[in-house]
C-alpha cells in the first residue's frame, strides 16, 4: 500500500483528503505545515507528498525545496488557492510534480496522485528485459539481440509502459495522461499513431507484441 502524506493546515480539508485517498486504497498520513511534514519524512517512508502552499511555520514552497535539497525524488502534487500563472511558476521552480487549484475535484486528485505515482515507478525502474529486449530509460535505447537502437522518446516511453505492465491493458487516456500528461492538448489518437510506429518498428521482435483490446485499449503479450 502506498503512503499519501497530506499536508494541509485547513483540519476539514484534510480530513476529507485522507478519507478520499484511504478509499482509494492508499495509506493517508496526515500533517499540518511544512514542518511537521519534515518530521513525519524523518520517520516513515513516504511515496508521495499532497502539499498545499500556505501554511504555518513553513510554506509548500520551502517545503519542496527543503525535499529536494535532500536529494529526495518522490513526486509532489501542490493544492492550493494560489493559482495565477507566477504562482505556478514558483511551485515548479521549487520542485513540484504537478499542480491543482482549489477548488478541486477529488476524483481528479486520485487519478493525479495515480498518475504521479505510475511514473515514478517507471524512473525507478530505470531497466526492464522482456526476453532478448532490454530497455534502458536513461538513454532511450532498446536492445534486441544485442542490437542497440535509440527510439523516439514519447514511442520508448509508450513501449517502456506497455512492458513494464505486460498484459495489463491500458486505454488511450490512460497512455495519454501518462506519457503527454493530463494538460496535454494533444488528441488520444495520437497514442494509436505511436503504437503503429511501434509495431512496425518490433514486427520482427520473438519476445513480445502489442495487442488490441477491442473497445479498451492496448496491451504488450510476452511471447
Amino acid at each position: 500500500m502506498f503512503n499519501i502524506m497530506v499536508v494541509e493546515d485547513d483540519t476539514a480539508l484534510n480530513r476529507l483528503f485522507c478519507k478520499v485517498l484511504e478509499k482509494n486504497g492508499y495509506n493517508p498520513l496526515p500533517a499540518y505545515d511544512g514542518i511537521e511534514a519534515l518530521e513525519v519524512l524523518d520517520t516513515q517512508y513516504v511515496d508521495l507528498i499532497i502539499c498545499d502552499i500556505m501554511m504555518p511555520r513553513m510554506d509548500g514552497f520551502q517545503l519542496t525545496r527543503e525535499i529536494r535539497a535532500a536529494q529526495m525524488t518522490l513526486p509532489i502534487l501542490m493544492i492550493t488557492a494560489k493559482g495565477d500563472i507566477m504562482d505556478k511558476q514558483q511551485g515548479f521552480d521549487a520542485g513540484t510534480d504537478d499542480y491543482m487549484v482549489k477548488p478541486v475535484d477529488v476524483n481528479e486528485m486520485v487519478m493525479r496522485v495515480g498518475a504521479l505515482l505510475r511514473r515514478a515507478k517507471i524512473a525507478s525502474d530505470r531497466s526492464i528485459e522482456v526476453g532478448g529486449t532490454k530497455l534502458n530509460y536513461d538513454s532511450l535505447e532498446v536492445s534486441v539481440k544485442g542490437q542497440i537502437s535509440v527510439i523516439p522518446q514519447k514511442e520508448f516511453y509508450l513501449l517502456f509502459k506497455l512492458l513494464s505492465n505486460a498484459g495489463r491493458i491500458f486505454t488511450r487516456n490512460q497512455l495519454m495522461d501518462e506519457i503527454w500528461g493530463m494538460d496535454s492538448e494533444t488528441e488520444p489518437r495520437t497514442v494509436d499513431v505511436h503504437i503503429n510506429r511501434l509495431r512496425d518498428r518490433f514486427k520482427e521482435n520473438d519476445d513480445f507484441e502489442i495487442v488490441t483490446v477491442r473497445g479498451l485499449g492496448y496491451k504488450a503479450v510476452k511471447k
